[in-house]
């Protein structure tokens, strides 16, 4: 395939931190060359114990922030709620703005003191970065923290380039006022976004989903498109996703899988668009 076919896309490993396998296999497989970006939850007590081992790839990853106020840590933290909590608290406007910024400030304080330098991109954990409320006090800080820094960190935008109910609901809960607010501030961003799923089948099922997501990207995008992805090296027996973060570690660890990227004419970019080394 010739190079003016190549078709570019970020794939970012989320939920860095979240459990001792995920880490392992998030940075077994950027050794391998097989993942571009990844995103850490700062509220998991692992964030400290893991840091380093994601220090030791600088460089050859974009590694950002994936702000959370879903999971086991942010309830526990006493700010955070049940994924359904959250959506309905934000699109009614029930969140406390000041309590907001405060928590987005923490949670980017624990990245930096740990990574010793800003985020490269910022997401959220479900996706909550784009909630109303949530992204109205994530644009302050931004504009605070990094409104002057060159680069700035990059904007996932989770407008799902997929069909089905659970790509329609991520798309609907504000990608399109992240997106014209990053337009308006002429902030990074990548999108649309792939790799949305039930977590569910096995081994084949997800390698047939990701060669979907792959023949899909847009052709001659103005950013790359983005690929989100969920792998550990083994299923933590406490994680429900676990056994499918396993599958898709098996997978993208897989000759098939560098294959598929061939076939498709796809590489594997950082958000800035620079190209990872070949694999």
């Amino acid at each position: 395939m010739s190079a003016q076919s190549i078709r570019d896309v970020v794939l970012c490993a989320d939920d860095y931190a979240v459990n001792a396998p995920t880490s392992q296999g998030i940075v077994a497989l950027v050794v391998l060359g097989r993942l571009s970006a990844t995103s850490v939850m700062t509220l998991s007590p692992r964030w400290v114990e893991d840091a380093p081992a994601l220090r030791d790839l600088r460089g050859r990853l974009d590694v950002g922030l994936h702000l959370d106020w879903t999971s086991s840590f942010a309830q526990s933290a006493g700010f955070g709620g049940a994924l359904s909590t959250v959506m309905r608290r934000a699109a009614l406007r029930r969140f406390d703005v000041q309590v907001l910024r405060d928590e987005i400030e923490r949670q980017l304080d624990a990245f930096e003191q740990h990574w010793h330098a800003a985020p490269d991109h910022i997401d959220g954990h479900q996706h909550v970065h784009q909630f109303a409320g949530l992204r109205d006090a994530l644009f302050e800080v931004l504009l605070r923290r990094y409104g002057r820094a060159a680069p700035r960190p990059w904007l996932r935008i989770s407008n799902v380039a997929q069909a089905g109910f659970k790509a329609r609901v991520i798309s609907t809960m504000g990608s399109k006022t992240l997106q014209a607010w990053a337009d308006d501030h002429h902030w990074p961003t990548v999108s649309p976004l792939s790799g949305a799923y039930a977590f569910d089948g096995n081994v084949a099922d997800y390698a047939n989903r990701m060669r979907g997501w792959l023949a899909d990207l847009p052709d001659a995008p103005a950013h790359p498109a983005i690929i989100m992805c969920h792998p550990a090296a083994s299923a933590h027996a406490d994680d429900e996703i676990g056994p499918a973060r396993a599958r898709e570690f098996s997978y993208l660890a897989s000759h098939d899988f560098v294959q598929d990227l061939r076939d498709a004419g796809v590489r594997l970019v950082r958000g800035s668009g620079q190209p990872m080394a070949s694999i």
